[in-house]
């Protein structure tokens, strides 16, 4: 073995020896909009009572008029956080107490976490093992008297099977929400994600394709959703006296709202978004060439009808097959300049949250008041397919986002053969197995 071909982290070069840029998609046109805002001294419009005001500032009422525009929904709100878009979601379905939302196991907290805030709780279905979306055999096998709705998660940029969970809530009278994070502009059967269900959230959080610091917007058709919505995000306990609202349930509203300079960024990024998910899937399709022949690592997958846009990029890794073990790959190909994750995220119904039920108080709410909670157990085995793509399978990056170039994806390649083509001198290092 030649001096540069040992692996990095056996003391050989690096295949990358530069830190890579950073994802910063904020621009000039940011900045003077947040200028604007700045110089009228409003930094937020909202107020809590029953006038114009309660439905936010100008650049928040843009900012939903744009995603509107943007995807074809009707109604648009603009809230503090996804997070806060998923609770204001499942409230506005008035889910809550002894009810159940099934939900996927591999996502982030937060999604089975505003289930728990409503007083309802999290069912967890598996997940498919191609495009890491809620399996629908597994969703309706998971189905009971007390289920009131099912919330999917595009996962990674892919949608979920949409259309089977859509037909499956249909059905059977439930609802589907989407948590539509990782996903903006993704489309499954020329529908934008996001708009199959309900309602779909989307992320403005700083790690998201576009982002402004913190932030979220719901869509939907559904003015009731809306309406409900806008209840929940500014103290809609104050208002419904005077708004004639007489069905006050589930609209004790918290502050989950955005404020002007946010939203004005927002805008802005909006409409970079298709630029910025094309340079994604150009990068995203230069590994995929790059590593189609690579023994014991598959690419992912996109299903027919629909489009990818690659919040990350994940593969399926069989050590079986290379000869490594997934951490010691993943280890020595981040050690060669290019980041490589070992699995995503702890399935969520492995988290002591769930395992030992205790959330609100140490009684166990909402838990106890669920119909059958000495019957729903949560722990290993509950999600074999979820659980085996965690513990040995998936490997991700997020390097495919710009200003990275296509040379900088074939560096990946070439650090992931380098790695593959050392596995026995690896395998030896300092006697390790893994």
């Amino acid at each position: 073995m030649s001096a540069s071909d040992k692996p990095a982290l056996l003391g050989g070069p690096p295949v990358n020896d530069r830190p890579l840029p950073s994802y910063n998609t904020i621009g000039q046109e940011e900045k003077r909009a947040v200028m604007e805002v700045l110089d009228t001294g409003v930094l937020s419009g909202f107020v809590a009572a029953p006038i114009p005001e309660f439905h936010g500032g100008p650049k928040v009422r843009e900012l939903e008029a744009a995603f509107c525009r943007k995807f074809g929904a009707k109604h648009a709100v603009a809230v503090n956080s996804a997070t806060s878009g998923l609770y204001g979601m499942l409230m506005a379905m008035d889910v809550g107490p002894g009810d159940e939302v099934v939900v996927p196991p591999y996502t982030m907290h937060a999604t089975a976490s505003m289930v728990l805030q409503t007083g309802a709780v999290p069912v967890f279905a598996d997940i498919e093992d191609e495009t890491f979306g809620l399996d629908p055999v597994s969703v309706e096998a998971n189905l009971t008297p007390y289920t009131k709705g099912i919330l999917a998660v595009n996962l990674f940029g892919h949608p979920a099977r949409l259309e089977a969970l859509k037909d499956l809530a249909d059905q059977r009278g439930l609802f589907l929400l989407e948590d539509n994070a990782q996903a903006p502009g993704a489309l499954v059967e020329g529908r934008y994600t996001g708009t199959v269900g309900r309602a779909g959230v989307f992320s403005l959080n700083r790690h998201k394709t576009i982002q402004c610091g913190e932030g979220g917007v719901v869509i939907t058709d559904d003015e009731r959703v809306a309406a409900k919505m806008e209840l929940v995000r500014n103290h809609g306990e104050a208002v419904v006296a005077d708004l004639g609202i007489t069905d006050i349930a589930n609209t004790m509203g918290q502050n989950l709202r955005l404020g002007e300079m946010e939203a004005a960024v927002g805008i802005c990024q909006l409409e970079k978004l298709d630029g910025l998910n094309a340079a994604r899937v150009r990068l995203a399709d230069r590994l995929t060439e790059g590593l189609a022949d690579v023994p014991g690592l598959s690419p992912p997958l996109t299903r027919p009808n629909c489009s990818h846009v690659y919040y990350f990029y994940v593969m399926r890794y069989d050590a079986s097959i290379t000869g490594l073990s997934r951490d010691l790959f993943a280890r020595a190909v981040t050690a060669e300049g290019y980041y490589l994750r070992s699995g995503y995220l702890r399935p969520l119904h492995l988290e002591p949250l769930f395992r030992q039920k205790i959330c609100f108080g140490p009684g166990g709410f909402p838990f106890t008041a669920n119909h059958r909670n000495q019957d729903l157990v949560y722990g290993p085995g509950l999600c074999p397919t979820c659980e085996r793509l965690q513990d040995e399978e998936i490997v991700l990056t997020n390097l495919i986002y710009p200003p990275l170039t296509e040379a900088d994806m074939d560096g990946f390649v070439a650090a992931v053969k380098k790695v593959l083509a050392a596995a026995s001198d690896l395998r030896s290092m300092n006697g390790a197995a893994t």
